[in-house]
């Protein structure tokens, strides 16, 4: 038997920043984001050979440890590693030996959620394989434990919420680890025009988000109030975003995610950089109305919209530069798991 999963990888489109703690357990935070049709895939697949074999396909890594209910974390698979020590410390299993595999359609710090979708798609795949009690909230909040607490991986709530859910998704965040997903329901029209108008570019370069995560965290901490009023307005940011896509004012969501760059840039540095300010202001000229960095910021993929066919001037512009603008289509589902065998 064979027991497999695949979770969405997501595309915040406001508020980004204001689910990771403290700021959220001081303020509350939101955030919408969508999922698209990039995922991250587990399988899992007992054997007989008092094994444990982890091989993570798309980072070409591979290791093999004999049998134990504890393996170590050496920076190497960890994501993998974490995932099986915590389920065999929470809901302990006898085996004779486990083959874990996965594979990421996006590179690691791309800014689309990656680490967080993979721990949700591992957890799919064993609970699966055990048949274990745990709804969407129980799957989120047990990968942002793995990854925040057991692994101390900095880093917000949504992705993980957002790979379990799937779909359109207006997120609060409080204190206490305190998770609301309401989920939108959107016009079908604006969704095709929303997916028709946001392109989604690589810029051909990873960064490591924990840095700009661990920054933004100490300017909260010590209260550095130009990184916390941008916070405050990246919220309101989500609220808008929220209202034009319920109201159908597409119109309107170029301008509110050009609001949102603005203020995500002051929550700390090396969000922004020369090649991407210079890659927005591209875009901009070529008839984008606004865009944002995915996720932490530093690199990784940025989304322009680009409203009443600009697109293709704007896709002629990116298209001369180093990276890839990357096809997707909005999702409605989340972690979907099954058997096989």
């Amino acid at each position: 038997m064979i027991y497999r999963s695949k979770a969405p990888l997501r595309i915040g489109l406001a508020g980004g920043g204001t689910d990771v703690s403290p700021y959220s357990d001081l303020y509350g935070g939101a955030i919408l984001n969508v999922t698209v049709s990039l995922s991250a895939y587990a399988s899992i697949e007992p054997t007989t050979d008092h094994q444990i074999s982890l091989t993570a396909y798309d980072r070409n890594e591979q290791e093999t440890h004999e049998l134990s209910s504890e393996l170590p974390l050496t920076g190497t698979l960890d994501l993998l590693k974490g995932v099986y020590n915590r389920i065999q410390k929470d809901y302990p299993f006898q085996t004779q030996g486990l083959r874990i595999s996965t594979f990421v359609d996006a590179p690691a710090g791309s800014g689309l959620g990656t680490s967080s979708t993979l721990v949700v798609a591992i957890l799919g795949a064993f609970v699966e394989m055990l048949k274990l009690p745990l709804g969407d909230y129980d799957i989120a909040q047990y990968a942002y434990q793995i990854e925040r607490v057991d692994l101390q991986l900095a880093g917000g709530k949504q992705d993980q919420y957002a790979a379990t859910f799937g779909g359109v998704n207006f997120m609060e965040f409080f204190a206490n680890d305190k998770v609301i997903v309401n989920p939108l329901r959107i016009r079908s029209e604006y969704m095709y025009e929303l997916e028709n108008n946001l392109l989604l570019f690589y810029t051909a370069t990873s960064r490591e988000s924990a840095a700009i995560i661990k920054q933004q965290q100490a300017n909260v901490h010590d209260n550095n109030q130009s990184s916390i009023d941008a916070m405050h307005k990246l919220k309101e940011q989500a609220q808008q975003m929220k209202e034009a896509m319920l109201k159908g004012k597409l119109h309107e969501i170029g301008e509110i995610l050009d609001f949102g760059f603005q203020q995500k840039r002051k929550m700390a540095t090396n969000i922004s950089n020369v090649m991407i300010d210079e890659l927005y202001e591209a875009a901009k000229k070529a008839g984008a109305t606004g865009g944002k960095i995915s996720g932490a910021g530093g690199g990784g993929f940025m989304i322009f919209y680009c409203p009443n066919n600009t697109r293709y001037a704007v896709l002629k512009e990116l298209n001369k530069r180093e990276g890839i603008v990357r096809p997707y289509t909005f999702t409605k589902h989340g972690l979907q798991n099954w058997r096989i065998g």
